[in-house]
């Protein structure tokens, strides 16, 4: 078993930073797949960005466009979104999700979830 529990998200202007922290307890993630999804109210939950358990392959969502950078350290168990530029509409509830797998961008495809965080942007 896996839990991730989520932290960093909080109300901000908009061209704002935030750095959302995903901490891994139970088993070590570091042979996991992470991968930060978020979800606005009425909406669909989308894909933000992953990264491979070996730190490469970082595919992000189109709406990041190089605004967001996802990193890992194994040592600590945690997984990091840097988050620059902030925009309203990037208001949601922010969640990281692991796999023993490959990188997806399919929320289904991953087997643990944090309970989320709140990331406002105000105009």
């Amino acid at each position: 078993q896996v839990q991730l529990v989520e932290s960093g998200g909080r109300l901000v202007q908009a061209g704002d930073s935030l750095r959302l922290s995903c901490a891994a307890s139970g088993r070590t993630v570091s042979s996991y797949s992470v991968a930060w999804f978020r979800q606005a109210p009425g909406k669909e939950r989308e894909f933000a960005a992953a990264i491979a358990w070996i730190g490469v392959g970082k595919p992000y969502g189109a709406f990041v466009k190089g605004r967001f950078t996802i990193s890992r350290d194994n040592a600590e168990n945690t997984v990091y979104l840097q988050m620059n530029s902030l925009e309203p509409d990037d208001t949601a509830v922010y969640y990281c999700a692991a796999r023993a797998g490959p990188v997806s961008l399919i929320p289904v495809e991953y087997t643990y979830w944090g309970q989320g965080t709140q990331v406002t942007v105000s105009s």
